[in-house]
């Protein structure tokens, strides 16, 4: 990402992560129009947290680089350089993934 954006307060910026096969079981060919956008995918700039009424900020759960999964129509999609990214708040993430086979490396 060549242009440096950081999210205010609680929100992050995500990339999808595309992992699916455009074939079905049966051999056809999916088109782009036709397939569901993922709902996973990698946080790529997180804000520096919300302010608590104590003045203090409370840090984020997710940092960059975590693989997190959210909902389907959460956040709003933005354009940069252009690639597509969603911005959201940390609440309307799902969870982080954290695969077997990536603590292994």
């Amino acid at each position: 990402m060549a242009t440096n954006i950081t999210p205010l307060h609680d929100r992050v910026i995500i990339k999808r992560i595309d992992d699916t096969v455009n074939k079905t079981a049966g051999g056809l060919f999916i088109p782009d129009t036709a397939k569901e956008k993922p709902q996973e995918g990698e946080v790529i700039a997180a804000g520096e947290g919300k302010y608590k009424e104590d003045g203090t900020r409370q840090a984020l759960d997710v940092k960059k680089g975590d693989r997190v999964l959210f909902g389907k129509y959460s956040g709003s999609e933005i354009k940069l350089d252009g690639e597509e990214f969603i911005i959201m708040r940390e609440d309307e993430i799902l969870g982080i993934i954290n695969r077997a086979g990536e603590a292994a490396k």
